[in-house]
């Protein structure tokens, strides 16, 4: 195994084009795991720890620039507010030393569909921005999970940063694990109210062979929420609103049993979340109106 380090982000491009099958070594909470337990053995590993640039972020008028291998822990010490929904997944990811060490960079690469960050980054309509020799471009974050730990990354490509929106209404994150703490998540569930345009967007963790949205939750609880002119006067939500939100959600999955959960259970848990997660949002949206932090 050959280990590269390139001291500035022209040479990190430059060595991955050289040696496409790289591996990009930034955190390491997910490849080192893979390495130590022989798991994975690739030929070149890619340390991308000395490019200080994707450890920055930079908050814009209407965006939140997120550098690939900015740490969960400074997420949710210095983006709480313009980034609530991702703040509070950070806070979910297993260990301190781990949010100390581990980014967004790292989950998206790796994939998997129980990563803690994607829900909120589906929930927020997040772009990733990767960059090859040949150039960038911004994949939305709908289009950028392509199969199980598969993304849409080309072999020459790095992850940049992530272009989030700052949030403009509240933002909600669950998790269901088999203990509180140190767990990967059974499933996970991200919702954002975005008041603006009247529209839900949604994120579900660990309950399908990628993370995705529940659109057709999303729709209707946009739909109900504008019929019932409930955006304007943020009165109270009908219990019939929020069960059929909830039972859409559940529908939107696609799980599989497994050692960490069984399908009915995370279809089960992924529409409780996504009523207790709308609830707890909706309820903030109305105190917002009467001038309650």
């Amino acid at each position: 195994m050959e280990f590269i380090r390139p001291g500035c982000w022209e040479e990190a491009l430059a060595a991955k084009a050289e040696h496409p099958a790289a591996v990009p070594l930034a955190g390491g909470t997910d490849v080192m795991v893979e390495i130590n337990l022989g798991r994975r053995r690739p030929g070149h590993l890619l340390d991308l720890s000395r490019i200080g640039e994707l450890s920055e972020w930079e908050v814009g008028e209407r965006e939140v620039r997120l550098g690939a291998g900015v740490p969960y822990a400074r997420i949710v010490a210095e983006l709480g507010r313009e980034l609530p929904g991702l703040a509070l997944a950070s806070r979910a990811v297993a260990s301190p030393q781990i949010r100390n060490r581990g980014g967004v960079g790292g989950n998206l690469g790796t994939a998997s569909p129980a990563g803690d960050a994607h829900p909120a980054l589906l929930a927020a309509g997040a772009e990733v921005e990767v960059e090859s020799v040949r150039g960038a471009r911004r994949i939305p974050i709908d289009a950028f999970y392509t199969g199980v730990k598969r993304n849409a990354l080309l072999p020459d490509e790095l992850i940049r940063r992530v272009h989030i929106g700052r949030a403009t209404g509240p933002q909600q994150f669950s998790k269901v694990g088999t203990r509180n703490a140190m767990v990967i998540a059974v499933c996970s569930f991200g919702l954002a109210l975005h008041p603006g345009t009247g529209t839900v967007r949604t994120g579900i963790g660990s309950a399908a062979p990628t993370p995705r949205r529940a659109a057709e939750a999303e729709a209707f609880l946009a739909d109900a929420l504008a019929e019932g002119g409930l955006w304007e006067s943020r009165g109270p939500v009908p219990p019939s609103v929020a069960k059929r939100f909830a039972a859409l959600a559940a529908g939107a999955c696609s799980p599989i049993d497994d050692v960490r959960g069984t399908a009915g259970h995370r279809r089960h848990a992924v529409g409780v979340m996504a009523r207790r997660t709308f609830l707890w949002a909706w309820e903030a949206y109305r105190k917002d109106a009467e001038g309650v932090a």
